[in-house]
């Protein structure tokens, strides 16, 4: 079964428990449990990745490029940081999904700017834990339309 790239980073994996004003109480289990659900609905799977490290993220990229069909990533504060997780994302040859429970432009001025929102095919923002489910229709929109073109 093709999979798809559910990359998380720093602090998410303390989701339902770290600032639910901001990201509420569901958790990142739950949230993969989410898209798992509505990825198999379209045939697919999902691996699901989690790392605090900024190296961590960098190598499940380099290691999903040739193994996944597609990526949806929240890398949390790394997204406006990492030059280097932008880097990696470039060399990974299929359409990627940028998500964001909260809306980064709603709040510090150094989370509006996004390294990897270049990369991406798409940014969700500030649609909570359902902003994971979009991403994972919209990618299955992209890569439904791209076999289409072919």
């Amino acid at each position: 079964m093709p999979e798809i790239l559910i990359l998380n980073g720093p602090n998410l994996n303390l989701l339902g428990e770290r600032e639910p004003e901001i990201y509420g109480r569901t958790t990142l289990a739950d949230i993969e449990d989410m898209c798992a659900d509505t990825a198999a609905e379209a045939g697919l799977g999902v691996r699901c990745i989690q790392s605090n490290h900024e190296g961590g993220l960098i190598d499940a990229v380099h290691a999903a490029r040739h193994s996944t069909i597609g990526a949806i990533i929240n890398a949390g504060a790394y997204t406006h940081t990492s030059l280097a997780l932008h880097d990696a994302l470039k060399s990974y040859d299929h359409p990627i999904i940028e998500v964001h429970l909260s809306n980064p432009h709603a709040r510090e001025a150094v989370r509006h700017h996004s390294y990897l929102s270049p990369v991406a095919a798409a940014v969700i923002a500030g649609a909570g834990a359902q902003g994971y489910v979009h991403a994972v229709e919209i990618l299955i929109d992209h890569l439904t339309n791209a076999k289409a073109r072919l």
